[in-house]
C-alpha cells in the first residue's frame, strides 16, 4: 500500500515538473516572439524588443536544459522536499512592496533596500558584502540603463529625494 502511494506521488511530481518546464518554455518563447514585433534594433542601438527577446530565449533555453537534465537523471528534482513557505512569502511580499514603493522612492533606493533585505537578512551574507552588491545592483544598474542605454527608470517623486538625484 505504501509503495503504491509513493509511486503515485512520484509520478504526480514528475508530471508537475514537466508541466512547470512546459509553462516556463512557453513563457520564454512567447516573450521572444512578442519582443521581435517591438523591434530588436534601431538606428540608435538596441531596440525596445532586444532585451526581452534575449531574456525570452534564455528562459526557453534554460527550460529545455532543465527538461534534458530531468530526463537524463543528471539533476532529479525531489518532489518530497518540503517547500519553505516563509521564504516564498518573503519574496512575494517584498516584490509587492518593491512595486508599490517604486514610484515614490525611485529605482535606486527601492532596489537597494530590496537587495539588502534579501542578501543581508534572508541569505545571511555579511553586511559589507551585501551593501557593495546592493549598491552595484541599484545605483550601478540605474546609471547603466539611464546613461548608457538611454532607458528611463523611475526616480523618486518625493521632492527632497528627487533633488539629490534619487
Amino acid at each position: 500500500m505504501e509503495g503504491e502511494s509513493t509511486e503515485r506521488s512520484s509520478v504526480s511530481g514528475r508530471r508537475s515538473i514537466a508541466a512547470g518546464q512546459a509553462v516556463i518554455a512557453m513563457v520564454g518563447l512567447y516573450s521572444l516572439v512578442a519582443s521581435i514585433e517591438l523591434g530588436l534594433w534601431s538606428a540608435m542601438g538596441p531596440g525596445a524588443g532586444f532585451f526581452p527577446a534575449v531574456l525570452g530565449a534564455v528562459l526557453a533555453l534554460l527550460a529545455f536544459v532543465w527538461f534534458v537534465q530531468e530526463r537524463a537523471g543528471i539533476h532529479r528534482s525531489e518532489s518530497g522536499d518540503p517547500l519553505d513557505h516563509a521564504h516564498v512569502w518573503a519574496v512575494v511580499i517584498s516584490l509587492l512592496v518593491l512595486a508599490a514603493a517604486l514610484p515614490f522612492l525611485g529605482f535606486q533606493l527601492v532596489v537597494f533596500a530590496f537587495l539588502m533585505y534579501h542578501l543581508g537578512l534572508r541569505a545571511g551574507i555579511g553586511w559589507i558584502k551585501s551593501a557593495v552588491i546592493s549598491l552595484g545592483g541599484s545605483v550601478g544598474v540605474f546609471y547603466l540603463f539611464t546613461s548608457v542605454l538611454h532607458v528611463s527608470l523611475p526616480v523618486s517623486s518625493l521632492l527632497p529625494l528627487n533633488m539629490i538625484g534619487l
